[in-house]
């Protein structure tokens, strides 16, 4: 499949069209109107260097909130109170966190300034959010993703004491199950984020739920 890309123009080609890893596109940019268009049509973006990569890879990884796994070791810790949840009272320290914390395997971070940007940009505008967990008035643990209607992408996420981005991520996964999400997006697959019951399903399975999911 050739690699497309893209201009000025306000589109992306068919995500059937994917590299076999899912690689659909390169260039563009990360203006609002784009990354919207690039969530409702299952696309996300993701730097290597100084590239825009848009991506759409098949399977998709996902999370039905109503199928979230609690594991028994972290129940205690939710009725304990040793945390304390907020959503949308540090987005910008939350990505800010997410870009400067070191992973395991990575080098770098696919957060460049430019997408710092562009997404506290969405979150002025009411489409980025953010989940936090404190201790001691610390911010301690968090995550970010884009809210389109009943779905949820989510985008990345951090923790500085043990346990802390799992109780944020159940916490704020629990919050939008109650507020009526039916599709949480995980974009590729993790072992970690397995253990809370996300799992594959087709490409185009995912593209039909958000066609249903997030009208006009």
């Amino acid at each position: 499949m050739p690699l497309f890309a893209l201009d000025a123009e306000l589109k992306f080609p068919p995500v059937q069209l994917a590299e076999p890893d899912g690689l659909l596109a390169l260039g563009g940019d990360l203006s609002t109107e784009r990354l919207l268009l690039a969530y409702k049509s299952g696309i996300f973006p993701w730097y290597e260097g100084e590239d825009i990569l848009w991506w759409s890879p098949n399977p998709r990884f996902v999370l039905i909130p109503e199928e979230l796994k609690i594991n028994k070791g972290i129940k205690p810790l939710l009725k304990k109170g040793e945390f304390k949840f907020t959503m949308n009272q540090a987005f910008k320290d939350v990505i800010s966190h997410c870009k400067e914390i070191k992973r395991p395997g990575q080098e770098g971070t696919w957060i460049t300034d430019e997408v710092e940007k562009a997404y506290c940009r969405l979150h002025d505008l009411g489409y980025a959010h953010s989940a936090e967990v404190w201790k001691d008035d610390k911010l301690v643990g968090g995550l970010y993703g884009i809210r389109l209607e009943k779905v949820f992408f989510g985008e990345s996420m951090f923790s500085k004491v043990s346990n802390a981005s799992r109780y944020a991520f159940i916490r704020y996964v629990q919050f939008l199950k109650d507020d009526g999400v039916a599709l949480i997006d995980c974009q590729v697959y993790t072992e970690y984020l397995e253990t809370f019951g996300a799992r594959m399903i087709n490409r185009e399975d995912f593209i039909s739920q958000l066609n249903d999911l997030i009208p006009g």
